[in-house]
């Protein structure tokens, strides 16, 4: 625990203004023995269980996916993140994280897995009454009890608290009455408790209830027919006068609303996380397909258009991995801070994920989007096979699609990571004025010719990273100069920021990193990480010269607008190098290999 107090924290968001160091950041490589473990028996479940019964769990055959929740609760893997007290194995919130990152290549079955270890256990974990966890949490830990989350409505989506289900208590005062209708709820078919927001009479905020599928009034439609995860159990149900105990109010009346904000940032983080082994598995897989082709005399791996496909998936989950973590880790580290002083355990965890609201949403965001990339890639790789059902990526498209839309859309997330950020400023828990304000002056002032040290190792990265920010900072300051209030309805803005933002996060985690991981490696096996951090940055310097371009061009005109642009272009600065070089290097290694490049638990 003296380790954890000594590290400096940063608070959600502040990487924007402050610099980190690479010995204060996590990195996957330094998981534990038990943790690499517990990934190792994930995967084993996954090969043993989920792969030989994948096509049965995508027929919906009778009782095969609630069988498998079951295999996996006897393993304990429903239960990392439950106390050791309710049934639990007690793992740390990072744990939790390579778990659902293993999970990402069960396809179906990791919706259900998800759904039931997050958004369906955490809101009694976090604002249960010690009765409530003690009666529920064993169960759902085991799997002996399965759990679905009822929030989003037919006019009630992103919107969720304009939610029409209703909640009266009943004469006596023993009940509550709940009657209304959900939909798209997953785990719906099978699940024996359900976390149900309703709003009590009149009032303007949800509640949350805990209610048991033993009772009456709980309908549902049959199972939905989706494009994707089709072996996930999706179901409207609808509630007709069912009774709930007045002790299964969650937590206090109207607090729903906060309570679906919250398990809804660890969600997000945690789905993430949940794209990682997806890409993973679909590079290793594109990578042995394109070995095995031949098409004019020779491997379609040999040439450059798949070479650049390869290395593309390999940069882009390596960066994803990268900032995952080192979220993920600061989550925990601030959850074992606020225990230590001397804050209950459920609440502790609850600030640690409010905390780093504004991450959760940028791993949520770059996640879905990289998983969506190597997919549509993958087919690509295939050719026309991949059009076919017979092999592996028509699948993997299919799933993968809904990524990007549950746990809140991107585009969502992208206009909420950005107003946490404003909101943030204006209490004061984050200092963003007056670094926009020194951005400001620099732009306008003559540069400076004193030359940074660029002789160590990343040093030019690492400049790079410090100006990007700056970019960020110019941007997003003049554009709240612009808008005031009323930036928030200015969302095509709002998603160009928020695009810049992301990729300053994970721009900063790859290189961080990989600057750490050249002290645990030789030159020649930290090559691999050096070129995928430099190609990402690459990319993501590109992605925010033009999102900036595009951002400062909707609120500036004139001299104005010329002097944001050459900021902009001044910021974005990077030394061209061979990208063709380093993305032939890494793809190499994938053709050597036969599979994703690096390996970190087998």
């Amino acid at each position: 625990m003296e380790a954890v107090l000594e590290k400096t924290f940063l608070q959600g968001g502040e990487f924007l203004i402050k610099e980190s160091s690479a010995r204060e950041v996590f990195i996957p490589e330094e998981f534990t023995e038990e943790q690499k473990m517990m990934a190792a028996a994930t995967q084993d479940f996954i090969d043993m269980e989920i792969i030989p019964n994948a096509d049965r769990i995508e027929a919906m055959e009778e009782g095969v996916m609630s069988g498998m929740m079951n295999k996996a609760g006897e393993l304990g893997l429903l239960g990392v993140n439950v106390p050791k007290e309710y049934g639990g194995l007690g793992m740390s919130f990072n744990t939790g994280m390579l778990i659902a990152d293993i999970m990402a290549s069960a396809g179906s079955f990791s919706t259900a897995f998800g759904a039931h270890t997050g958004i369906g256990t955490l809101p009694i974990l976090y604002y249960g009454t010690e009765k409530q966890k003690q009666k529920y949490l064993p169960k759902l830990a085991t799997g002996e009890w399965k759990a679905c989350y009822c929030l989003t409505e037919p006019d009630a989506g992103s919107d969720a608290n304009s939610g029409k289900t209703k909640a009266t208590l009943s004469d006596d005062g023993k009940h509550y009455i709940i009657n209304g209708q959900k939909m798209w709820i997953s785990n719906a078919g099978f699940a024996d408790l359900l976390i149900v927001f309703a709003k009590i009479d009149d009032d303007k905020k949800l509640s949350a209830f805990i209610a048991e599928r033993t009772r009456d009034g709980i309908t549902m439609n049959d199972e939905e027919k989706k494009l994707g995860i089709k072996g996930s159990s999706t179901r409207q149900v609808f509630f007709n006068d069912l009774k709930v105990p007045v002790e299964n109010l969650l937590s206090e009346r109207e607090n729903g609303f906060k309570i679906a904000v919250n398990v809804l940032n660890a969600g997000r983080i945690k789905l993430g996380a949940g794209c990682i082994n997806g890409c993973k598995d679909v590079a290793s897989k594109c990578t042995a397909y394109a070995n095995d082709r031949k098409q004019f005399g020779a491997p379609i791996s040999s040439f450059g258009a798949i070479k650049q496909k390869l290395a593309n998936m390999a940069a882009k989950t390596y960066a994803l991995e990268s900032a995952s973590y080192r979220a993920g880790q600061n989550i925990e580290d601030l959850i074992a801070k606020l225990e230590e002083e001397g804050l209950d355990e459920s609440k502790a965890k609850l600030k640690g994920v409010e905390q780093y609201a504004i991450e959760c949403a940028i791993i949520k965001v770059h996640g879905s989007e990289v998983l969506d990339y190597c997919v549509d890639q993958g087919v690509q790789v295939y050719g026309g096979m991949g059009f076919s059902e017979e092999a592996p990526m028509a699948r993997a498209y299919r799933d993968a699609r809904i990524t990007r839309i549950y746990e809140g859309t991107n585009e969502i997330n992208r206009m909420l990571m950005i107003g946490m950020m404003m909101k943030k400023a204006m209490k004061g828990e984050l200092e963003l004025l007056e670094p926009a304000m020194a951005v400001g002056k620099e732009l306008t002032s003559v540069p400076s010719f004193d030359l940074p040290d660029l002789t160590t190792p990343l040093a030019k990265e690492k400049e790079v990273i410090k100006n990007i920010k700056k970019a960020v900072l110019m941007a997003a300051g003049k554009a709240t100069e612009k808008f005031g209030p009323k930036l928030e309805h200015e969302q095509e803005v709002l998603m160009n920021l928020a695009d810049m933002l992301i990729e300053v996060y994970v721009a900063e985690s790859t290189v961080l990193r990989t600057e750490k991981l050249m002290d645990i490696y030789v030159e020649a096996e930290a090559k691999l990480y050096i070129d995928m951090a430099r190609l990402y940055l690459y990319e993501a310097v590109t992605k925010i010269k033009n999102a900036g371009d595009e951002a400062v061009a909707c609120f500036a005109e004139g001299d104005e607008l010329r002097i944001m642009l050459m900021g902009m272009k001044r910021f974005t600065k990077m030394d061209l190098f061979n990208t063709k070089e380093l993305r032939h290097a890494i793809a190499d290694v994938m053709i050597q290999k036969n599979k994703f490049p690096y390996s970190l638990y087998n």
